[in-house]
């Protein structure tokens, strides 16, 4: 087998350089352990000289129990100057208490000429000398050549000389960057392959993805001779963000032979980048390749027809590899086999092909009316239901009225509306009639039918809804434009969307409204648990 590819991971450094990107010193904390179950060898935790948070960080730290990942600790070297002993940066890292630290020092003579302001024999001093204070205090030093492929580009030698005084110093491991993102695969491998020609000490790669080459870039230098590489988990990071990890890492391990993680747990994969995302608050990103939800999405009719008889038809990997799943989609796209594969998902072995025909037929009929299910399991997979002849719903609409006033009331202020909604619905033979007001049309809606189910069905008092999108699909229209709803509902851990459409607002809504309940009231039914 090759030999293994060291993973460094610089999200909780490197990450949060990147808009929006931010977490609390427990969210980091969390984080570690995250990454050191996943098998990541060198996680980096932060910069214990730059602010409260990071110091707060590191001497929280102390007391992880880790059991692959080796905790690092970011600095740069000392002052032009300067001496490395008394350098305040310096000293913070050897009190951060890590067994590894990584420093940054300048390899491109514009930057030591017009950024650090000090010479160029300055700049060669410090990078030795600070490298090999910190190797006296028996850590492991790895050095980060910032600009290393454009200060390469612009002055060769003296950019390797830079790489000599690390290796002087005592450098473990002297980790190229591309720290502007610009550079092309070909330039890094070719840099990478003369870099290893003369540098004894082990190398290492940094990529930023300003040219959207940043995983590339990594590949290329691995192949090239490189033993360590650098990134973040989802490619969080500054500007474009970083080389990402959860794409470098299955590349590596299925497709270059080359082991990176500690432990094997590359199944655990997509559950750790959708773990850090929800630690960012983002939202994960869906088109993600190998941990995105729609990286094994399929839609197109004969590509599912297709996967259903040989998987590896249209994957170029098995998802469970790196814990992600196959989706199967449903749109005016789809052909039949779309429809058995989701009857099959859910338990309807015995659809017919004459009822999946049909099936498929409504859903190219709903999605020409402004439908679209894609974006909306729970209403496809009600429609699934509700195509079996055993299906009962749990209610049914009679009818509903909506009005909306203004100055109804005294009390109101001038500028305020009152919408009031009257529901009729029939469950278990049995109508009930109700009404409610609310802030609008649809919330009024939302309230008179909740009270209705309510004394039938109380779980749905759990739903609430957490998201509601509304679209014009042919805004030519004006104001009779075809309306698309989308609403997200969630109740504990279960999240599910639903669509409706419609000329009229307020019947999109009641549509989506109405699937979003009897969903849920669904999933309370034993032995008829649709799936999200």
């Amino acid at each position: 087998m090759s030999s293994s590819i060291s993973i460094y991971d610089t999200t909780l450094r490197d990450g949060t350089q990147g808009e929006g990107v931010s977490f609390s010193v427990a969210d980091k904390l969390q984080i570690v352990r995250k990454l050191d179950e996943l098998g990541i060898q060198y996680v980096e935790g932060g910069w214990p000289g730059s602010n409260p948070k990071d110091a707060e960080f590191f001497a929280q730290a102390r007391g992880l129990s880790l059991s692959q990942a080796t905790l690092a600790a970011f600095g740069s070297t000392c002052r032009p100057k300067s001496r490395p002993e008394s350098d305040a940066n310096l000293l913070a890292l050897v009190e951060a208490g890590t067994r590894a630290v990584t420093i940054v020092g300048k390899s491109w003579d514009l930057h030591v000429n017009q950024v650090l302001e000090t010479t160029l024999a300055e700049n060669l001093r410090i990078i030795l000398e600070s490298v090999a204070f910190l190797k006296s205090k028996g850590l492991t030093v790895f050095y980060d050549a910032e600009h290393f492929f454009d200060g390469f580009k612009a002055n060769e030698s003296y950019a390797l000389s830079t790489l000599k005084a690390a290796a002087d110093g005592g450098s473990d491991c002297i980790i190229l960057c591309d720290t502007n993102g610009g550079s092309l695969p070909a330039q890094v491998s070719e840099i990478c392959r003369r870099v290893t020609e003369t540098v004894s000490t082990p190398l290492g790669i940094h990529a930023h993805n300003d040219g959207e080459l940043a995983v590339a870039n990594t590949l290329a230098a691995v192949d090239a001779g490189i033993t360590q590489v650098q990134g973040t988990m989802n490619g969080y990071g500054e500007r474009c963000g970083n080389a990402n990890l959860c794409s470098i890492i299955p590349n590596l391990t299925l497709k270059m032979g080359r082991p990176t993680l500690a432990g094997g747990e590359l199944s655990r994969l997509a559950e750790v980048s959708r773990y850090v995302s929800e630690l960012a608050n983002l939202a994960h990103n869906h088109q993600l390749p190998y941990v995105g939800a729609s990286a094994f999405a399929h839609k197109g009719g004969l590509h599912v027809a297709a996967t259903m008889k040989c998987e590896e038809s249209y994957q170029h990997i098995n998802p469970a590899l790196v814990g992600n799943t196959r989706r199967v989609l449903v749109s005016e796209l789809s052909g039949r086999g779309n429809i058995v594969y989701k009857a099959q998902e859910l338990g309807l072995e015995t659809l017919s092909k004459a009822r999946a025909q049909a099936v498929l037929a409504r859903v190219k009929d709903l999605e020409s009316k402004g439908f679209q299910f894609e974006g909306a399991e729970a209403s496809f997979q009600l429609l699934l239901f509700r195509s079996q002849e055993t299906y009962h719903p749990p209610f049914e609409l009679v009818d509903f009225l909506v009005v909306v006033e203004k100055h109804r009331r005294p009390s109101k202020r001038s500028d305020e509306a009152l919408a009031e909604a009257m529901v009729k619905v029939r469950v278990a033979g049995e109508e009930v009639h109700t009404a409610a007001e609310g802030n609008g049309p649809v919330n009024a809606l939302d309230q008179a039918l909740r009270k209705a189910l309510a004394q039938f069905y109380p779980a749905v008092n759990e739903v609430r809804l957490t998201d509601y999108k509304v679209r014009i699909l042919n805004e030519g229209a004006g104001t009779e434009a075809l309306i698309r709803v989308l609403i997200e509902s969630r109740a504990g851990e279960d999240v599910w969307n639903t669509v409706g459409s419609s000329t009229n607002v307020i019947e999109a809504s009641w549509l989506a409204l109405v699937d979003s309940l009897e969903y849920w009231l669904l999933k309370q039914r034993k032995g008829q648990q649709p799936d999200t």
